[in-house]
């Protein structure tokens, strides 16, 4: 059998209040299994995409890419983890902090927005590097520098 023994951290949290707002950096958010995370836009839809997470350490990778600067915020993702491969979380249930559950759903593909917020070939460097999904399987509150675990 495979293993993951890596141990992730949660780098950044970030919510969009409003569809197509500006996103807001937190220390801290509440996650549910009925809203997901909250304050996020999204919050309430339920479904496969409560949660959008992102490998920290791609942002360096599609500045590479693109030869330019990739900011965070730019990304439209909710979970920023670093030290922990997302996409070996996929279909996978895994832990974050003390409380929170999460079954990955999905892979994160790249949207029409990544031409517009990354510039030319902003959809293509995000290819392969979009990260995951997720819907929430047990509720809690999420706090930067939290570890991230496969539990299966």
């Amino acid at each position: 059998m495979f293993q993951l023994p890596q141990i992730g951290c949660v780098k950044l949290i970030t919510v969009r209040p409003t569809k197509g707002g500006t996103i807001k950096k937190l220390n801290r958010s509440n996650i549910s299994i009925e809203s997901g995370l909250e304050e996020d836009y999204k919050t309430g839809e339920g479904g496969n995409r409560m949660v959008t997470l992102f490998q920290f350490e791609h942002i360096a990778v599609l500045s590479a890419i693109l030869e330019k600067q990739v900011l965070f915020d730019q990304l439209r993702r909710n979970l920023f983890i670093s030290k922990i491969n997302l996409l070996a979380l996929h279909n996978k249930t895994f832990k974050i902090g003390n409380d929170i559950i999460l079954k990955g759903t999905g892979y994160c593909v790249p949207c029409k927005q990544m031409e517009q917020n990354l510039g030319p070939g902003g959809y293509f460097a995000m290819v392969g590097h979009g990260g995951i999904t997720a819907t929430v399987i047990g509720s809690g509150q999420i706090t930067l520098n939290d570890k991230v675990q496969l539990l299966e």
